[in-house]
């Protein structure tokens, strides 16, 4: 039964960071950015995503470094 929690757990963490870089890509793409403006509008939408979810020290790290690189 914890097997099964864990593995639930550790999906939902997944997808919430897929479902958070694809949101911060749309948002971007929406607002045509290229270049730098991209990077820093990209950064800022992970890290507000983190703080959201209420991410602190190394799982913010982490979170944000995964949702700067997908897509």
């Amino acid at each position: 039964m914890k097997a099964i929690a864990i593995v639930l757990a550790a999906s939902f963490g997944v997808a919430t960071t897929a479902l958070a870089a694809e949101s911060c890509k749309v948002q971007a793409t929406g607002k045509k950015l290229h270049g730098a403006a991209l990077t820093s509008f990209v950064k800022k939408c992970c890290n507000d995503q983190a703080a959201a979810q209420k991410l602190k020290g190394a799982a913010k790290a982490s979170f944000t470094k995964k949702c700067m690189t997908i897509g």
